[in-house]
């Protein structure tokens, strides 16, 4: 298996040869590298406890990988919940691994509102820095000069908890931004910020984004590309800015920091850069004053060259507002990667969001693919697919849709990652893959991801308010809406109301059925809504009697089934939006933030 290139500091161009040349090797020759990996994996972890249980003997040989795809299951997280929380409650036995599970990198929430923990070890951090080191030189292909200038990234981490047995647990970035990887990172024209480590590792999220955004405006004609990780909070950066901008214009005017930055490592960092500058203020105050922000970005950043932020998926519900803020500035994909595993990069980065397809790193972990036939493709294409259909890397076809199955070197073996891709075309011998979506996920803002069963279980025990009032609810949807700062979650509820006249029926009971959904969702929402402050209230907005008939009726003349017809759980179709909130009767939103602790109930609780 080729090896990764070492990396000479500060020898920019010979760098870029040299990872180009290895991202060249190995995907000319993708399935002896996958064989490599998955006999690597197989090899060092053969005692652990997992394969014991399940029958597999690791032999050394050629027999390891056809006993493995014959014995071994697919499986979700809730297959793994046992073993992961004996790791988290302090077993050190190889159960998954045998190398130490360094700590857990936390997730999107189970159907019991928790977080995802996946096990990580130390090692892994190598394999993130490596897929981060091939971003600039195939950046560099397509926007040149890049190393002449900076990038306004805003990067943020989130709060941490320990395990009963003492294992971090916090997500991937997190966990990134505070290794040495980051924190003692060599020149890279890719890492050179405008924001100081020190404004990037502030928890507290006000002071983090302040000072990140006063750095970012302060060194303005130097930043050549801006973003964040998801297209959302770059819009909230950009928003907070339009809150902000009085304040941070005075502090860039007489260069003086907001006594608000009080985190003296923060304040420290950023006097190193802010000097009084009334000029530039008054240039940010004559722009920011402005009736129109369309093209602010350009405006403030005049050498910006891209916005560099996630828009695939349920991010692309920011385009358009990117767009206005970017003057149509190119917005790039660069990478595809999730707590389970770091997957791929995108090699055609200036392509339209649509377009956006990621060739997978075959060194990076095993993957498999199930083939999969979506809900809305009909009744005759719904076949359930097994263990037997998985696919190897090379094996997929073109146009066709699979869930992304992983096997990885820190204890996950077969693990359905829950992502579904499309393979879209082929580097060299490697596939490359659109993402279609994420399984099951009914709404999403910023990093939450509500699943359709939670938020149907979540609205069942909300509308138990109602009973006492002779109401029930006969119908609902959702929507995500962007429209408002931060957006936040609506849900259409259409009641039975022919015993009770629904204005009878007291605002507070409504707005207690917002707070008990709140409190019912996934620890990742709450905590943006309660630390992150990046998702608003829940909005419930009560419809007309006969608006799902007329809903259903739109579906029709559209070309629905009237025998398969099914309200939809999720909307975001304009059209049937403006249908929805034309017959809005009453609207109402949650009182307050739900409960929210870093790390899970029962740690809190013992």
């Amino acid at each position: 298996m080729p090896e990764a290139p070492l990396i000479v500091d500060g020898n920019f161009d010979e760098n870029n040869k040299k990872l180009l040349q290895f991202f060249e090797d190995i995907t000319s020759n993708p399935n002896d590298v996958q064989k490599t990996v998955l006999h690597e994996i197989l090899s060092r972890n053969s005692g652990v406890e997992y394969f014991q249980r399940h029958g597999l003997i690791i032999n050394g040989n050629n027999d390891d990988y056809e006993n493995f795809k014959k014995i071994m299951p697919i499986v979700t997280y809730e297959d793994l919940k046992p073993d992961i929380n004996r790791i988290a409650n302090g077993d050190r036995s190889s159960i998954l691994c045998s190398l130490p599970i360094s700590e857990f990198l936390t997730s999107s929430g189970t159907s019991g509102g928790e977080r995802k923990l996946m096990p990580t070890i130390e090692e892994e951090l190598g394999r993130r820095s490596l897929l981060y080191s091939l971003l600039m030189p195939v950046m560099n292909k397509f926007v040149p000069d890049l190393q002449k200038g900076k990038g306004m990234y805003f990067l943020f981490i989130k709060s941490e908890a320990k395990t009963p047995g003492g294992l971090l647990a916090r997500p991937v970035l997190t966990s990134y931004y505070k290794s040495s990887y980051f924190k003692k990172r060599p020149y890279d024209p890719y890492t050179n910020y405008t924001s100081p480590n020190e404004t990037i590792l502030c928890l507290d999220s006000y002071q983090s984004m302040y000072s990140q955004m006063l750095c970012g405006l302060c060194q303005n004609t130097q930043v050549l590309r801006v973003g964040a990780v998801f297209a959302s909070g770059f819009i909230r950066a950009i928003r907070f800015l339009e809150k902000h901008w009085p304040i941070l214009c005075r502090d860039i005017k007489t260069g003086t920091l907001n006594p608000q930055i009080n985190d003296p490592m923060v304040r420290e960092s950023v006097m190193k850069i802010l000097k009084p500058d009334p000029y530039l203020a008054d240039f940010i105050e004559m722009e920011c004053s402005k009736e129109s922000w369309k093209g602010i970005i350009p405006r403030l950043w005049p050498n910006t060259k891209y916005v560099d932020v996630i828009v695939t998926g349920t991010m692309s519900q920011y385009i358009p507002t990117l767009k206005y803020y970017g003057n149509d500035l190119p917005l790039v994909c660069t990478m595809y990667a999730s707590s389970e595993c770091y997957f791929g990069i995108n090699l055609d980065p200036l392509c339209e969001p649509s377009e956006v397809a990621y060739t997978l790193i075959p060194t990076m972990g095993f993957f498999e693919f199930l083939p999969v036939a979506r809900d809305d493709q009909g009744p005759e294409n719904s076949n359930k697919y097994d263990r037997d259909d998985l696919v190897d890397l090379v094996d997929v076809k073109l146009g066709h849709e699979y869930e992304l199955v992983v096997t990885t070197y820190a204890g996950l073996y077969r693990y359905r990652v829950g992502d579904i891709l499309k393979v879209a075309g082929f580097k060299n011998k490697a596939p490359q893959f659109h993402f279609v979506c994420r399984k099951n996920v009914a709404l999403s803002i910023d990093s939450d991801k509500t699943y359709e069963v939670e938020l149907h279980d979540a609205v069942l025990k909300a509308s138990t308010h109602l009973v006492p009032y002779g109401t029930s609810l006969t119908e609902y949807t959702s929507y995500a809406d962007t429209s408002t700062n931060p957006g936040h979650y609506v849900l259409y509820w259409e009641i039975n109301n022919d015993e009770s006249d629904e204005t009878l029926i007291p605002t507070s009971v409504f707005e207690d059925c917002c707070l008990t959904i709140e409190e019912s969702l996934n620890s990742v929402y709450r905590q943006c809504r309660v630390s992150d402050k990046s998702i608003g209230p829940l909005e419930i907005k009560v419809v007309e009697n006969g608006t799902f008939d007329k809903l259903m009726d739109y579906a029709i003349s559209n070309g629905a089934s009237i025998n398969q017809y099914k309200a939809p759980r999720c909307v975001n179709y304009a059209p049937i939006i403006e249908l929805l909130n034309s017959r809005v009767v009453s609207s109402y939103f949650s009182p307050k933030c739900p409960k929210w602790v870093p790390g899970h109930k029962q740690w809190s609780s013992s």
